[in-house]
């Protein structure tokens, strides 16, 4: 017996090249369709990637391709209409963090995949990197006792003096642009999935450097968009959790996560922005001995080697989910009441900027 491979369209050719149409083709779901607003560009990842139809305008794709799901992989700005346009026409979604502009969006998007009840998942990829996946199960075991306090660090930036840095992150506010929702999604997605529900918030953006270098152009534009972030989280369970995030750092080491119990601590450092899926996991513990060392990596957590590019691995382990959940009518996590939980945090984050008080988070 024989099973008709998932198709997927996918919106956007930037990271949708890097990462999501070859983590696609390799978890064997068959890229049918790919999206994107300039026809030069579409037509260039249609023939790399031997994709039959391209598309420069998504509502198209949806009425023309014959495809079970769509995956979007566009700026932020356009995540609400596309995923709610999406799942009117009956497609399982994958969409790209930040989730959405505000949790307004992010409610509705959440709400109409429930409605739906088709499979809707956010490409939150890191809680599968092996470092992470195994500090979650070390948690679980209570390696560390009862959780008390996690304190992240996420610097990088130049090694040399230069003109204005590359635009990573998107120059303008208004089209969700910035570091907190590029990376901070991630790690604030991260601090859920290990700590439980947030209940409260405070923190901050900075923009350091204005002057950003626009990668298609190669012009320098203006940007108001932030390239640093500081934050606390409050959890139900009585933890607590800080971070602190720049690009606009000379010479960061990266970042370095540091989780403290009761009777114990885990540590996973990590040499560059992302978790990279040879991440080592160090702690200790009143059981283990006076030093902290590392810790042995199951081989569960690194179950095969992808060297095109580090982000693979990781997102590839959340497409069999996604697979799964469709097969199984579900939306397994992270999906899109993920989503609008963490667009509340980034939300009360930038509602906070600038104040000394807590933000009270609904449920």
């Amino acid at each position: 017996m024989t099973t008709t491979p998932m198709r997927i369209g996918v919106i956007g050719v930037g990271f949708g090249t890097v990462v999501q149409i070859p983590g696609f083709q390799s978890e064997g779901v068959d890229v049918a369709a790919v999206c994107a607003r300039r026809q030069e560009r579409v037509d260039k990842a249609a023939a790399d990637f031997n994709i039959p139809m391209a598309y420069t305008d998504y509502r198209k794709m949806l009425q023309e391709a014959d495809i079970d799901a769509v995956s979007i992989v566009t700026p932020p700005g356009l995540h609400h209409e596309m995923a709610i346009a999406a799942l009117d026409a009956g497609k399982h979604v994958i969409c790209e963090k930040p989730f959405a502009m505000d949790q307004g969006q992010a409610r509705e998007m959440w709400q109409k995949a429930e409605a739906t009840g088709l499979t809707a998942m956010v490409s939150h990829e890191f809680r599968f990197a092996p470092a992470r996946a195994y500090v979650k199960e070390l948690l679980e075991q209570g390696y560390v006792g009862d959780l008390r306090f996690v304190h992240t660090t996420l610097f990088a930036g130049p090694t040399q003096a230069r003109g204005p840095r590359p635009m990573a992150w998107g120059s303008r506010t208004s089209e969700g642009g910035g570091f907190l929702g590029a990376l901070g999604s991630h790690y604030i997605d991260g601090l859920r999935y290990w700590c439980g529900e947030v209940t409260a918030v405070k923190g901050g953006v900075f923009t350091h450097d204005t002057d950003r270098l626009d990668p298609e152009s190669g012009q320098a534009v203006s940007s108001d968009t932030d390239d640093a972030f500081g934050f606390m989280l409050r959890f139900e369970s009585g933890a607590w959790a800080s971070m602190a995030g720049s690009t606009a750092a000379p010479f960061g080491p990266g970042a370095r996560i540091e989780v403290y119990g009761s009777s114990g601590t885990l540590i996973t450092p990590q040499p560059g922005m992302n978790p990279p899926p040879d991440g080592t996991v160090l702690g200790a513990n009143f059981d283990s001995g006076p030093e902290v060392r590392e810790l042995p990596m199951p081989e569960r957590f690194r179950p095969f080697d992808d060297d095109r590019d580090g982000r693979l691995m990781a997102f590839r382990l959340l497409l069999q989910r996604f697979i799964q959940g469709v097969e199984s009518e579900t939306s397994p996590g992270p999906n899109f009441y993920d989503g609008f939980r963490c667009q509340q945090v980034l939300d009360a984050v930038r509602d906070s900027s600038g104040s000394d008080g807590w933000v009270q988070l609904e449920r």
